[in-house]
């Protein structure tokens, strides 16, 4: 049985099919945790910014995953690539993600490879734009995106890829937008976290930022907070406009005149 797999194993519908768990290889051999540290504090920090706003805002009747420094199988052959980030569509994550089969992606198991994937460059030993350029190409993911803030690659900070034919072509402008997924990105300037700095962001096609949890929480609070105070307001106006026929019909008492009740 082969051993390499490659996206376009689907069944019919619209989830891609999976393996009988007959014909599924055996992944016991394969190391899905190492156990080494994560990334640098702001890496760490980008990935959840890349993933959390999906699940919290995103609004799309597609399933999808996405994952930040898991592993991706595409192989039982060969190590895996440990991408930043990963958007897959059309997939659920298992119930239970606890058996070694589930604890990554393995490409045989979800029976498709990925959307895109996100790499953010925090040394020059990565080789971004090197072999895992051309692993994620031979594997067949659309779309790749390197983020490099500090510009240790090239004066680029964002660049975004589209497989075209089998090989990576550099999209170029300012715009970057999937129609196919629904999603754009940017570099946005603003503050994660308490931190202040220029971040890679997830959007719509029209190019808002999806909203984190805590921002979406936080515009919940603002709206909450307006609606207090125009009811205050309200309230004021109503106490304002009673008092003001108190005084009146007082004044009309001093004339001489009964005010009508």
């Amino acid at each position: 049985m082969a051993t390499d797999f490659r996206s376009n194993q689907a069944q019919s519908g619209n989830e891609p099919g999976v393996f009988p768990t007959e014909l599924q290889p055996n992944v016991d051999h394969l190391i899905t945790e190492d156990d080494k540290p994560v990334d640098n504090v702001f890496s760490e920090k980008q990935q959840r910014l890349l993933t959390e706003p999906l699940y919290s805002s995103w609004t799309t009747e597609t399933p999808f995953l996405a994952l930040a420094n898991v592993g991706l199988f595409h192989s039982t052959r060969l190590p895996p690539l440990v991408p930043d980030f990963l958007l897959s569509l059309n997939v659920r994550a298992p119930e239970n993600l606890f058996p070694k089969s589930n604890r990554s992606y393995f490409v045989w198991e979800y029976g498709k490879a990925p959307e895109v994937v996100i790499e953010i460059v925090s040394n020059r030993e990565g080789n971004e734009d090197g072999e895992k350029l051309s692993s994620y190409a031979r594997i067949g993911i659309p779309f790749y995106v390197i983020y490099d803030p500090e510009r240790w690659l090239r004066s680029e900070k964002l660049r975004f890829y589209e497989l075209r034919g089998g090989r990576y072509e550099l999209l170029v402008g300012t715009t970057h937008r999937i129609p196919s997924i629904g999603l754009g990105f940017t570099l946005w300037n603003g503050s994660f976290e308490g931190h202040q700095d220029e971040w890679l962001r997830w959007t719509d096609l029209q190019g808002t930022p999806i909203a984190t949890g805590a921002e979406n929480a936080y515009g919940v609070n603002q709206l909450a907070a307006a609606e207090r105070q125009r009811a205050d307001t309200e309230q004021q106006r109503a106490d304002t406009e009673q008092q003001r026929a108190v005084r009146l019909w007082e004044q009309l008492k001093r004339l001489g005149i009964q005010p009508e009740a």
